[in-house]
């Protein structure tokens, strides 16, 4: 049954991204990342990082796309302009995808089909000594857990403390200058109609 699952989720998030790029709507476009944003956040949950999914869906299905479709409207963006097709850009979009495919079936080959180890809950005991909401949970000793929230917690805010607060600076960058854009072509004086 999960690897019925994975088929499924794995399916709908690539068919998301597809048609992400497929439709030239961007408010369809925002709506079929969200689909395939939903795929992956299944997928997590399947790994068991239940936390990560969760975060998939509110941050990135909620926050992040709430703010992308914002940011379309608020450009008043209606269809993607037809561009002339340019060979160059057409050859990497070919050969690229197919460099990517390659190397994926080699790794994929090479790969044992092992099933994967499990959990060194003792090990993982030891490193987060020093954590005692992580010593509570692997102490359990009818179902001991690694808790991902608290986990995820220590790596972000201390090995990637500096990485998280560039990003949050990068979206509030991206946002106003966006608003910024609008603005500009908001100003810009419409052209008078002919009236010969």
């Amino acid at each position: 049954m999960p690897l019925l699952f994975f088929y499924l989720f794995s399916t709908l998030a690539v068919v998301g991204a597809i048609a992400l790029v497929a439709f030239r709507n961007p408010v369809t476009s925002a709506m079929w990342m969200v689909v395939s944003f939903i795929g992956l956040a299944a997928l997590f949950i399947l790994l068991n990082a239940y936390f990560v999914g969760i975060i998939q869906i509110l941050v990135y299905a909620g926050a992040i796309m709430v703010l992308f479709l914002f940011i379309i409207m608020l450009l008043d963006v209606k269809f993607e302009e037809r561009i002339k097709a340019r060979t160059g850009f057409l050859a990497a979009g070919i050969v690229i995808p197919v460099l990517f495919m390659i190397q994926l079936t080699g790794v994929l080959q090479q790969t044992p089909d092992e099933t994967s180890p499990p959990l060194a809950l003792n090990d993982a005991a030891e490193h987060f000594a020093h954590r005692p909401a992580i010593q509570t949970a692997l102490s359990n000793e009818e179902s001991p857990t690694l808790p991902d929230v608290h986990l995820l917690g220590d790596i972000l805010f201390s090995r990637h403390n500096f990485p998280l607060q560039v990003i949050g600076v990068l979206l509030l960058v991206a946002t106003v200058g966006v608003v910024a854009l609008s603005r500009k072509a908001a100003a810009r004086p419409q052209p008078a109609p002919d009236n010969h």
